[in-house]
């Protein structure tokens, strides 16, 4: 796909401050008063029990919901330097998962070098994997026996079961490429039963709307997928599009942001807002900043502890009792059956 990402376009919405300022104008209800009327506010950690970290903003397709805005002309990616404190920081807590992302965390160069050092502290690791970058270079075939050997769990976005769909949300081919990466994926293991290596779907809606219920889009992916390509996988995790970045912009240009909003408004639940990803998770930035969620990141909204900013000063303690930042994109993770990076809460 030949769609340069919003940085390249110099595109106002390039800048978090643009995309607060848009969410902010329209009068709508504001987020941390809803949060409040539902005894939510502040919003406090749980425990940080997971590390998500983006490796860099480096990409091989350009999706147009994507709230990192990345792609093949993103530059950002995380130093082995950076990789190392984050390493360093694991080894001496007791944070249990790692979650990478990106981008396509799989085109940073010391990609498999931290997997391996994050396998041998113990640390259950996954991967945000978008598929096709198992198909798009020779160097990148034997991913799935790497992932095999390291024990990670796949995370990938099939946006859904058929071509037109996944095409018009990710580019030409995308489909035909994610479902050849399904297959080697399925070949060593992945998404079996009795082989502890998980592969999960990720769904996200193709436009202005919410995700229909999980449990129903599961039943849905599972028999189409297993019917016309004999693939398996393990759950399907469906998560709702946040208003920021690419997804704001298609907003804007297809006239759907007010009413996307109000679905979003409307449809917040407070059982939701308890369970929300940013209370037992932490998120780094490919520069070590570190942030309450992979939103608030991509907003450059820091974690709100003047002590700790970055995993250079990291303070598991000070992060475990701080206030989570909130904002109006929040709504996204608070509508309906809930979103989270692991799907309806």
């Amino acid at each position: 796909m030949s769609m340069k990402s919003l940085k390249a376009q110099q595109h106002f919405l390039a800048d978090s401050q643009s995309q607060i300022a848009v969410l902010t104008e329209k009068g709508f209800p504001i987020f941390q008063e809803k949060m409040k009327n539902a005894h939510l506010f502040p919003l406090t950690p749980t425990h940080i029990e997971i590390f998500q970290i983006n490796l860099g903003k480096m990409c091989n397709q350009t999706c147009k919901h994507c709230h990192v805005d990345a792609g093949p002309d993103r530059k950002e990616i995380m130093t082995q330097e950076t990789m190392a404190q984050c390493l360093a920081i694991l080894a001496k807590t007791d944070i249990s998962t790692v979650d990478l992302t990106g981008g396509a965390p799989e085109m940073n160069p010391h990609f498999r070098w931290f997997v391996e050092e994050c396998y041998k502290l113990g640390k259950k690791v996954m991967v945000r994997c978008n598929l096709t970058i198992i198909v798009a270079n020779k160097k990148y075939h034997d991913l799935p026996q790497f992932f095999q050997a390291n024990e990670v769990e796949v995370v990938s976005s099939l946006p859904f079961y058929n071509k037109s769909r996944t095409d018009s949300q990710r580019g030409d081919g995308v489909f035909e490429d994610s479902i050849k990466a399904l297959n080697m994926l399925n070949e060593v293991g992945y998404g079996k039963e009795n082989t502890g290596l998980i592969l999960n779907l990720v769904y996200n809606p193709a436009g202005a709307f919410m995700p229909a219920a999980q449990s129903d889009l599961e039943k849905q992916f599972k028999q189409s997928l297993k019917k016309d390509f004999n693939i398996d996988f393990n759950q399907l995790f469906a998560i709702t599009n946040m208003p920021i970045s690419r997804f704001l912009d298609y907003l804007i240009v297809s006239g759907n942001y007010e009413n996307y909003m109000e679905k979003l408004i409307n449809a917040f639940n407070p059982n939701a807002a308890a369970g929300v990803m940013c209370r037992n998770t932490i998120s780094v930035g490919w520069d070590g900043k570190l942030y309450d969620c992979d939103f608030n990141q991509m907003l450059d909204l820091e974690v709100d502890l003047p002590s700790t900013k970055s995993i250079w000063d990291f303070d598991l303690a000070a992060l475990n009792t701080r206030n989570i930042v909130l904002n109006q994109h929040c709504y996204g993770c608070t509508a309906g059956s809930g979103s989270s990076c692991g799907g309806s809460l």
